[in-house]
């Protein structure tokens, strides 16, 4: 398994070299948010071609992993080719155009520094993948997490294209989206990117409680992003700057990650 993960690794950093030769040739690193989903399925992918033996496990974690990052990889590369340069990565990068130091802090701030982090968080589909190379069904862990991953999938999916939609009428310029799933929670998307590497992660522990040990950390990590780090936390603090008061009425009546009725 060993020699599989230091393939998959070498395959990601030359990924990740080629993708920050181009943001410094374009003067710009955020389109690294496509490669973020684009990467997890590519580490699935490199994992089970690895494989002689294709079990049906590791093709179902395969699945669940493409399905997610393609899909992510898709919406996010769009989005930043409609948009443009993220104002996030404006801000963290800002300092390093005027130093002259672009595209050294581009390497290791941002290119670098992603690439260790989606290599830990995709862990459960590398190695539930890579564990799983004799004749394997699912067992009761794998369909379990296969049915909290399409839960994850549907809030994720649907939460998107809610917001796409709502975005995209310009009568709603100014106002807060609080209805369909968002009425529910005000990051179903973040919940659903939760769920869906939670159900990787449980998939992955058919393989036996060792595996999952080792790839726990990943969904750990995840969710404490979308929580506490760049996720909720640093989303939040541009919509309260924006949106003012109702963005704050919006928060006092509706749950922030986990999927609740909402306040009256």
């Amino acid at each position: 398994m060993l020699e599989g993960l230091l393939i998959n690794a070498a395959v990601l950093a030359a990924v990740m070299l080629a993708a920050w030769r181009i943001a410094v040739r374009i003067d710009d690193v955020s389109f690294i948010d496509a490669i973020w989903g684009g990467g997890m399925a590519l580490m699935a992918l490199t994992s089970w071609l690895q494989l002689d033996s294709k079990s049906a496990l590791a093709t179902t974690i395969l699945a669940m992993a493409a399905a997610w990052g393609i899909r992510l990889f898709g919406h996010l590369f769009k989005r930043w080719r409609r948009d443009g340069e993220d104002n996030r990565y404006k801000r963290i990068m800002k300092k390093s155009r005027e130093n002259g130091t672009f595209a050294r802090d581009a390497l290791i701030k941002v290119f670098g520094m992603q690439a260790l982090l989606l290599f830990l968080v995709s862990s459960p589909a590398q190695v539930g993948i890579l564990a799983a190379e004799q004749p394997q069904e699912l067992g009761t862990l794998g369909w379990i997490g296969l049915a909290l991953f399409l839960v994850g999938i549907f809030f994720e999916w649907v939460g998107d294209h809610q917001l796409e939609e709502f975005k995209a009428d310009p009568a709603n310029k100014g106002k807060v989206l609080d209805s369909g799933l968002w009425r529910y929670t005000r990051h179903p998307n973040y919940f659903g990117d939760a769920c869906a590497w939670w159900g990787i992660w449980l998939a992955a522990a058919s393989n036996g409680w060792d595996v999952a040990l080792w790839t726990v950390a990943g969904p750990i990590f995840l969710t404490f992003t979308l929580t506490r780090w760049s996720g909720v936390t640093l989303l939040e603090k541009g919509m309260d700057k924006s949106k003012g008061d109702k963005y704050a009425d919006y928060k006092r009546r509706t749950s922030a990650f986990i999927p609740l009725p909402p306040k009256s």
